[in-house]
C-alpha cells in the first residue's frame, strides 16, 4: 500500500512538472481543493472530452447534445430535492479542530477490516505457495473469520444508520464512530463533536439591487439542465423514445473533506448522458448501458482486471438501480462513473413544481407518458486522474538508467508527434518546420531543438508523446527521417511522405471509436 501511496505522490508531482495540473491561485498560496489544467492537461482533457462526446452523439443515431447553464431558476433546486436533501453529515474533532464526514470515517474502518483479511490471504498464499486453497482458507482460517465477523457486524450498522427513516440516522452514526474507537487522523484522540447535516450547494444572489437580488446556486450537478430542457429538445429534435441527451459541463460542491489531489473538488467537470425510455424497460436498458460504458471504458486498454461494478446497497430516494464504475487507482478501487435508473422522479418533480405537463405521447400505442431515465455520469477530472496513475510508469533501461514515461493511450496524448532537427545548422530547423507545417492539420505536433537528442526524448516520454522525429543530414539528401516509438522505443527509418499514414490512424480518435462499433 505504502509503495502504491508513493506512486500517487510521484504522479501529483509529475503532473505539475509538465503541465499537467497546477494548484489554482498558486501565486497566493492556492485555494483548497480547486486545480488548473496545464498546457499539457487541458489537451489530455480535451481529448477525454472528446472520446466521450464522439461515442455517445457520433455513434448514437438517438442521442444529441445540449450546453445549459450553470445558473439555472432556483426552483429547480427545490424540485430535485437538492435544498433540503442535499447533505453531507460531518463530525468536527475538538482537539485537531479539523471537520471530517462521518460516512467516510465509517467507510474507510470498514476497507481496513477488508485490508488486513487480504493481508492474511496473502500472507497464507505465501506461505502455503502452489497447494493454496484460498476458498478454504477464507472460509476457516479463525483470524480471517474474526475479521469478517466485525467487518459483516459494522456493515450491517452502518447500512441501517444510512437508511434510517426520516433520513440518516446522525445520532447513530456518532455511535458508530465511538463504538469502534475511531481517532482524529491528526489528533489521534476520540474527542468527537455530533454529527451534523450540512449542504453542498454554493449561493450566490442575482440582480443589481441587494434588496431586489434573489439566491441562487451553482449547480451541484448537470443532470437537472437537461431534464428542464426534456421538452424542448424532443419537440424540436423531433426525438422518439427510447433517445438521450448528453451533456459536458462543470459543477460545484462545496465539499469540506476535497482531497486525493483532482479526485474530489470543489469545481469539477461533468460528462453526462440521461437516457429516456418507456416505463417497464428501464431494467434492460439500465443493463445496456452497463455494458455499453464498460466497454467505453475498456477499449483504452488499461485491462479488464482494472476495473468492477459496484453496485449500491443504498438506493437514492429516485433510484430503483444503481452501479459505479469502479477503476483501481493507487488508493483502491474508486468511482469514475455511476450508472443510475432514476425512474421518472425528476421530470415528474418539475412537471409538479412548474406546473407545466412533460410528457411524452407514443404514436405507436397512442399513450401519453412520463418517460423514465437512465443516467451515466462521468467525472471527467476523476477520469483524468486513472488515466494518469494507470499511464505513469518508470522503466529501467539496458544501460541502467531509469526513464518515466507516460504510457497514455496515443488517441488521448496532449501531442501526438514531437519533429527535431538534430542540429540547429545546415537547414535542418528548416526541414523540420516544414514537416510540421504539413502534418499539423491533422493532429498536434510539437518542434523541438533544445538539448541533445535524448533529453528531447525523455522530455516527449515525460508527457506521453507517441512519436519522434529526427532529422538529420539523410534526410536531406533523400527525404528519410528516424521515426521513434515511444513504448518500445525502437527506431526506424521512413519516408516523410508516409509519416502521415503511419501515425494518424494510430493517434485519431477514429481508431478508439471503431473498437466500440
Amino acid at each position: 500500500m505504502a509503495q502504491q501511496e508513493d506512486i500517487f505522490k510521484k504522479v501529483v508531482s509529475h503532473c505539475k512538472e509538465y503541465g499537467f495540473v497546477f494548484p489554482s491561485s498558486e501565486i497566493y498560496d492556492g485555494l483548497g481543493a480547486v486545480y488548473d489544467y496545464g498546457q499539457n492537461g487541458v489537451e489530455l482533457k480535451n481529448n477525454i472530452k472528446q472520446y466521450w462526446w464522439q461515442y455517445m452523439v457520433l455513434l448514437h443515431e438517438n442521442i444529441v447534445g445540449i450546453d445549459s447553464a450553470i445558473f439555472m431558476h432556483p426552483t429547480i433546486w427545490k424540485a430535485s430535492g437538492h435544498v433540503d436533501a442535499f447533505n453531507d453529515p460531518l463530525i468536527d474533532n475538538r482537539d485537531s479542530k479539523k471537520r471530517y464526514r462521518a460516512d467516510v470515517l465509517i467507510e474507510e474502518q470498514i476497507a481496513k477490516y477488508e485490508d488486513k483479511i487480504e493481508k492474511e490471504v496473502a500472507k497464507a498464499k505465501k506461505r502455503f505457495g502452489d497447494s493454496f486453497d484460498e476458498a478454504q482458507y477464507r472460509a476457516t482460517s479463525p483470524r480471517v473469520l474474526e475479521e469478517q465477523a466485525k467487518r459483516d457486524a459494522l456493515h450491517q450498522r452502518y447500512q441501517e444508520v444510512m437508511n434510517a427513516e426520516g433520513g440518516i440516522d446522525l445520532e447513530g452514526m456518532k455511535q458508530i464512530i465511538l463504538d469502534e474507537e475511531i481517532v482524529c487522523p491528526l489528533s489521534g484522540t476520540r474527542n468527537w463533536t455530533d454529527v451534523r447535516q450540512f449542504n453542498l450547494m454554493f449561493k450566490t444572489e442575482m440582480g443589481a439591487a441587494a434588496e431586489g437580488a434573489s439566491t441562487i446556486y451553482l449547480r451541484p450537478e448537470t443532470a437537472q439542465g437537461i431534464f428542464v430542457n426534456y421538452l424542448n429538445v424532443q419537440k424540436t429534435g423531433r426525438m422518439k423514445v427510447p433517445f438521450g441527451i448528453a451533456q459536458i459541463g462543470k459543477a460545484f460542491r462545496n465539499e469540506i473533506v476535497a482531497r486525493q489531489f483532482i479526485f474530489r473538488m470543489r469545481e469539477f467537470e461533468q460528462m453526462e448522458m440521461q437516457f429516456f425510455v418507456k416505463p417497464g424497460t428501464e431494467l434492460q436498458w439500465f443493463d445496456e448501458w452497463k455494458k455499453r460504458r464498460m466497454a467505453w471504458h475498456q477499449a483504452l486498454g488499461f485491462g479488464a482486471e482494472n476495473y468492477r461494478f459496484h453496485d449500491h446497497d443504498k438506493l437514492a430516494h429516485y433510484a430503483n438501480a444503481a452501479t459505479d464504475v469502479e477503476f483501481k487507482l493507487p488508493f483502491g478501487f474508486k468511482e469514475v462513473e455511476g450508472i443510475h435508473s432514476r425512474t421518472d422522479f425528476d421530470l415528474s418533480q418539475h412537471a409538479k413544481f412548474s406546473g407545466k405537463k412533460i410528457e411524452y405521447f407514443d404514436p405507436e400505442d397512442n399513450t401519453s407518458y412520463t418517460p423514465y431515465v437512465i443516467e451515466t455520469s462521468i467525472g471527467v477530472d476523476r477520469m483524468f486522474l486513472s488515466i494518469m496513475c494507470h499511464s505513469y510508469c518508470e522503466e529501467k533501461l539496458e544501460d541502467g538508467q531509469t526513464r518515466t514515461v507516460l504510457r497514455l493511450p496515443a488517441a488521448l496524448a496532449p501531442v501526438k508527434l514531437a519533429v527535431f532537427p538534430l542540429t540547429k545548422k545546415d537547414g535542418l530547423p528548416e526541414k523540420a518546420r516544414e514537416i510540421i507545417d504539413s502534418l499539423k492539420f491533422h493532429f498536434n505536433c510539437k518542434y523541438e531543438e533544445k538539448d541533445q537528442i535524448g533529453k528531447r526524448y525523455r522530455r516527449q516520454d515525460a508527457i506521453g508523446t507517441p512519436f519522434c522525429v529526427t532529422v538529420d543530414n539523410q534526410t536531406l539528401e533523400d527525404n528519410t527521417v528516424t521515426l521513434r516509438y515511444r513504448d518500445t522505443m525502437k527506431q526506424e527509418r521512413v519516408n516523410i511522405s508516409d509519416l502521415r499514414s503511419i501515425i494518424e490512424d494510430q493517434v485519431s480518435l477514429t481508431s478508439l471509436l471503431k473498437n466500440l462499433k
